[in-house]
């Protein structure tokens, strides 16, 4: 339902972010987040204005609604950072007339000058796409200007600060005014600033200055796979797969696993083969060998992932379940991924180890071995293996000692001899 003055719009997130409305736990605070943001963009769908005055509403009250919750662990911080990803292009996107556009955005800058956390920062950021008009975002660069000068140029040393920074360096990108953008931030090396002149070489064809403008930001105020990420998508953009592959593109696409960093590397690089891939991940990763074997499984590179597993530590967990899943299928797969399940139990590797899972990782690894009609060599392989146990409780050897036929107090070297 359109708003009007006769029939307000009831936003039910209003009456739920007041000030310090949620003490010091994250978990309320982030729920109410994503429940404000599905509330602004259904409204989207039938009333892009409307929707657009209630993000700006929202992000006024974020920061001072979450000024006591414990941000800590970071999750809160993420959750704001994602509504912040999707209500910028809602604002952005809205038809709204220039009177109401300049509105928003000065309530916007109100709020980000006055978040002390701070939580919206980043929202400076996206200031250029918030205009929604180059005439209007160069007239808030030229507001930002003067100020964004003095910090990034200052007339006397030590630390400047002005949160108006970034919008007005967005703006000036927004605004097509690359060469001033350029020109200001010469000398300025700090990436989170120093990444709109490489954009604004980039964007006026000259690749080559943007990635070396980029390698020279490394070690001042960024990690280096936000560099590394820049430097590959201009690459990318000029056709130069090889290049960007062999120089960024295995960090850059780092992410929360190992699998998932895998399965990035190919989708971004479909040229190359997963076994080339996963070579030179593992080649550029020493010591963590073991951590690939999920992702060498997923490709199908069984041999692989079997000498991958015993390179370096694995998760008993994942290997067990490796050998549950192709104990029928892949049987010679199964038992050397179940032995080595059991080897890092028995050198005390893995987290909280349970009774269970010990025996998991036997009984799987026995089926493959009938499966593969080997079965007494296998378990004469386990007994061996346990037989080396040295941990002081010799947990894997009391948890298997029934199924290998042995005393659970006995010395494993005088029996296994």
């Amino acid at each position: 339902m359109t708003q009007t003055k006769e029939n307000p719009h009831k936003w039910l997130f209003k009456a739920r972010f007041r000030r310090n409305a949620f003490g010091w736990r994250p978990q309320p605070a982030i729920g109410r987040i994503r429940e404000a943001v599905s509330e602004i963009k259904r409204v989207a769908r039938t009333d892009k204005v409307l929707a657009a005055e209630g993000a700006v509403s929202f992000l006024e009250r974020l920061s001072p609604a979450l000024a006591q919750v414990d941000s800590s662990s970071g999750a809160i911080g993420n959750a704001v950072f994602k509504a912040i990803e999707q209500l910028v292009p809602i604002i952005a996107a809205a038809p709204a007339d220039p009177r109401t556009r300049e509105g928003w955005l000065e309530r916007l800058f109100q709020a980000h000058g006055e978040d002390r956390m701070p939580y919206i920062e980043e929202l400076a950021e996206y200031w250029g796409e918030l205009c929604a008009d180059p005439r209007l975002a160069s007239t808030w660069a030229d507001r930002l200007l003067e100020m964004t000068r003095r910090v990034l140029h200052p007339a006397e040393p030590g630390f400047h600060f002005f949160h108006g920074t970034s919008a007005c360096l967005s703006a000036l990108y927004a605004a097509g005014r690359q060469d001033e953008l350029i020109e200001l931030l010469e000398g300025v090396n700090f990436w989170p600033y120093a990444r709109w002149a490489v954009k604004a070489l980039a964007a006026q064809g000259r690749k080559a200055e943007a990635v070396r403008r980029a390698e020279m930001c490394r070690g001042t105020g960024a990690g280096d796979v936000a560099i590394d990420r820049a430097c590959e998508e201009i690459l990318l953009s000029s056709g130069m797969l090889e290049e960007a592959y062999r120089r960024y593109g295995l960090v850059a696409n780092r992410r929360g696993t190992y699998l998932a960093w895998f399965r990035a590397v190919l989708q971004k690089y479909p040229h190359k083969s997963p076994t080339e891939v996963l070579g030179d991940l593992v080649a550029l990763t020493p010591g963590h060998e073991g951590k690939w074997f999920a992702a060498a499984k997923d490709a199908g590179l069984f041999q692989e992932a079997a000498v991958l597993a015993n390179r370096s530590p694995c998760s008993p967990q994942t290997l067990a379940r490796a050998a549950r899943d192709f104990a029928d299928t892949n049987p010679g797969f199964a038992v050397q991924a179940g032995m080595a399940a059991l080897r890092w139990m028995v050198e005390g590797f893995g987290y909280d180890i349970t009774s269970l899972e010990v025996l998991d990782a036997y009984f799987h690894t026995m089926k493959a071995a009938r499966n593969l009609g080997e079965e007494k060599p296998v378990q004469d392989h386990i007994r061996n293996l346990v037989a080396k146990e040295t941990l002081k409780d010799r947990f894997v050897t009391r948890v298997l000692a029934p199924h290998l036929g042995i005393s659970p107090g006995s010395d494993p070297h005088k029996i296994f001899s």
